[in-house]
């Protein structure tokens, strides 16, 4: 019951601060009103955290940290081979697809005898 509390509190702060947000746009500058989302907004989070939700959350973004951690980046010359056969490819599969298209066009031509 302690969590759903904290986390109404959570999003009704920020439906308040962006409602503030809003209504002072003629009275404060766009800095004043944008750093008072951002303070809201950061006591927000740090409420939602506090709950098995943002416990379970903070788990979740701890292992996705670890696992980009683990992974293995190609090299400069990797890519740019790798973005060349990419390319090269590509082009020759645009290339047979124009030419079926060619066929089958001139197949449909004759067929319907539309074509000189």
């Amino acid at each position: 019951m302690a969590d759903k509390a904290k986390l109404f509190l959570a999003i009704t702060l920020m439906v308040i601060a962006i409602g503030a947000f809003y209504y002072y746009s003629g009275q404060q500058t766009t800095l004043v009103r944008v750093l008072g989302l951002l303070i809201a907004a950061g006591v927000a989070v740090a409420i939602a955290a506090q709950t098995g939700v943002g416990h379970t959350t903070r788990g979740f973004l701890l292992d996705a940290r670890t696992e980009v951690r683990k992974v293995v980046w190609p090299a400069r010359r990797e890519t740019v081979q790798t973005t060349l056969v990419v390319i090269v490819v590509v082009i020759v599969v645009a290339i047979l697809l124009w030419l079926l298209d060619m066929l089958v066009l001139s197949a449909v031509k004759l067929l319907t005898g539309r074509g000189g």
